[in-house]
């Protein structure tokens, strides 16, 4: 389909902007919630409609889109896609059908956004973002949804970082935990399978941590050594009674990585970790001074000045609940915190408005493929990291007390 012209594609004309979104589970429900919020909390140029949903089950669909809001309700995406009343299409479906949707909606001339991690390979991702920038000459915008950007203490963080508070950058250290696949009678999802989700914790929760880090320091990782481990091999196929099936992403990765300028950084992300159910934590470390960041403490940012005198400096906690504090000056008087839904809707809020001036929109695709470049650097350094069995010095045992002789 040929694109539009700008006002008919972004809906200007009539101050809307038509949303239609693929997959209605976890993201879409939270996809939801922002673009029903967010003209109703902030002042937009163009008022998001949610246009029509879409989904596989005509039944399943229909009941998404009348308990999220959804005018209409589409089972096929190329439907969605060909809507005249959809101007952005939102995509929320595992990472198999990233590509495919959001090129074609770029080519019909709609704005997209779409889920972490861009996509599964870095072909695809290459292909997304080339298509993103043909898009923009057209007048189209592309975005990826890394919504933990959208915190307010993490993007308070950025700016303190940006405004040279920390100094040169020194250690960066990221961990995104969580405990949901510790069982091994949890069935084998399409989170588990390779050819759907691209990879396991990895691109999950370690796509999040690693744009994170980018973002932070504002420079690109250029190097990385990994480790990753699936600890559960086979779990139970859904509806197939006593058989189970192959898992074939990883549950856990582990590396290092270095920055641009000389700075090092450490990352751990793991669906295993008992006890922690969303556990995003992060530490930067600068020439100047640090900060700290805890989601489970979303609302708070630790700081620590070290040009301050030694008897008096430490780590402080700001509360990020201030009308001068990214994003805040719509909600709540200060002290009254927000939570994990509030990023979709700050999400959605900046989306509308880059598509309204007609700018670049960040996460962009490119920033989406830098992130997947570093996924397959992952992989492949876990690969050559492959376990290995030494060889033992002294084969001899070594009695109760005693120490073994040193080399």
């Amino acid at each position: 389909m040929a694109a539009r012209n700008p006002e008919e594609a972004t809906g200007e004309a009539a101050g809307e902007l038509g949303i239609g979104m693929v997959g209605h589970a976890f993201m879409g429900a939270a996809h939801s919630q922002g673009w029903r919020t967010a003209a109703r909390v902030f002042d937009l140029p163009l008022r998001p409609r949610l246009a029509a949903l879409c989904g596989r089950s005509p039944d399943a669909v229909r009941a998404a889109a009348d308990k999220l809001g959804w005018a209409a309700a589409e089972t096929d995406w190329r439907a969605l896609v060909a809507r005249d009343d959809v101007h952005l299409v939102d995509v929320c479906t595992p990472g198999d059908s990233h590509a495919e949707i959001a090129i074609a909606a770029l080519e019909a001339g709609k704005h997209v956004l779409c889920e972490k991690p861009l996509a599964n390979t870095v072909a695809e991702a290459e292909a997304m973002a080339a298509a993103a920038e043909a898009a923009r000459t057209r007048g189209q915008l592309a975005m990826v949804g890394f919504n933990y950007r959208r915190v307010p203490a993490v993007a308070h963080a950025r700016g303190l970082i940006a405004a040279g508070r920390l100094g040169a950058l020194r250690h960066l250290r990221l961990t995104y935990l969580q405990d949901w696949l510790v069982d091994p009678d949890f069935p084998l999802t399409w989170r588990l399978d390779r050819e759907r989700a691209g990879s396991g914790a990895l691109g999950d929760l370690g796509a999040h941590i690693v744009d994170l880090a980018q973002h932070l320091a504002g420079e690109p990782l250029v190097g990385v050594s990994a480790l990753t481990e699936t600890f559960v091999r086979e779990r139970p196929v859904p509806g197939a009674r006593a058989e189970r099936g192959a898992v074939t992403v990883d549950d856990a990765a582990l590396f290092t990585g270095r920055l641009a300028s000389g700075a090092l950084a450490s990352f751990e992300a793991t669906r295993m970790a008992t006890g922690r159910k969303n556990a995003l934590r992060l530490e930067v470390n600068g020439e100047l001074g640090s900060l700290a960041f805890d989601l489970e403490r979303l609302n708070e940012l630790s700081f620590h000045d070290h040009t301050e005198p030694a008897v008096s400096a430490g780590f402080r906690r700001i509360l990020v609940t201030e009308p001068g504090h990214p994003y805040l000056e719509a909600w709540w008087p200060p002290g009254h915190a927000l939570g994990y839904e509030h990023t979709f809707v700050h999400q959605a809020r900046d989306l509308v408005r880059a598509v309204a001036d007609g700018v670049q929109p960040e996460p962009s695709f490119a920033d989406g493929l830098r992130v997947q470049r570093v996924l397959a650097a992952v992989e492949e350094s876990a690969r050559k990291n492959a376990v290995y069995t030494p060889v033992a010095a002294d084969p001899a045992p070594v009695g109760a007390g005693s120490v073994p002789a040193q080399a």
